[in-house]
């Protein structure tokens, strides 16, 4: 409560032995020390009687009743946090599936644009990545046999081959023309 030193407490002594004096000075002291005991009594009556009285409110039970239902365990975030540290040690590198070796090593190394060599996780995955790689398939078989058949050059292929010519720049119109310093 009071935050005094040695040397305040030392001060407030002496000032006290020259004001009460020698003879007075025990008393004082003495009937200091029972107020200060009657106080801390009585501070400690009241913490007892405020115990008392939320006993009988049920203060103890609401708030273990009101923590029971807050806890982690009752609202299912165990659960979680189970969750949550599965998913921190899980390594997607440890299971990852290794290329099949289904797909032509030689093809896909020849072509740049082909997709890379699927993984299979399972079978509807597998499944998915055969039909995508049939379809690039398809589609490469596709566009070779249409160069072969019209070697004659697209619109789009003229323009990636031509570089654009450069405009002739604008002619500034009359009233646009600069003005003579006067």
């Amino acid at each position: 409560m009071f935050d005094f030193g040695m040397s305040e407490l030392l001060v407030i002594g002496v000032v006290a032995l020259i004001v009460i004096g020698p003879k007075d000075l025990p008393e004082l002291f003495r009937s200091l020390g029972r107020f200060t005991a009657k106080m801390r009594g009585m501070a400690r009556e009241f913490s007892r009687a405020m115990e008392a009285a939320a006993d009988e409110a049920g203060v103890k039970d609401v708030a273990k009743d009101l923590k029971s239902v807050t806890s982690a365990k009752s609202m299912g975030l165990d659960a979680v946090r189970e969750a949550t540290a599965k998913f921190e040690k899980w390594d997607p590198l440890k299971n990852a599936a290794r290329p099949t070796a289904t797909a032509p090593k030689a093809e896909a190394a020849s072509d740049a644009t082909a997709p890379a060599a699927s993984t299979a996780h399972g079978p509807a995955t597998q499944a998915l990545a055969e039909a995508k790689a049939a379809r690039h398939a398809i589609v490469k078989e596709a566009t070779e046999k249409l160069r072969k058949a019209d070697p004659v050059e697209t619109p789009l292929d003229q323009a990636v081959a031509e570089p654009k010519k450069p405009r002739a720049p604008r002619k500034p119109k009359s009233d646009q023309t600069p003005k003579a310093d006067a």
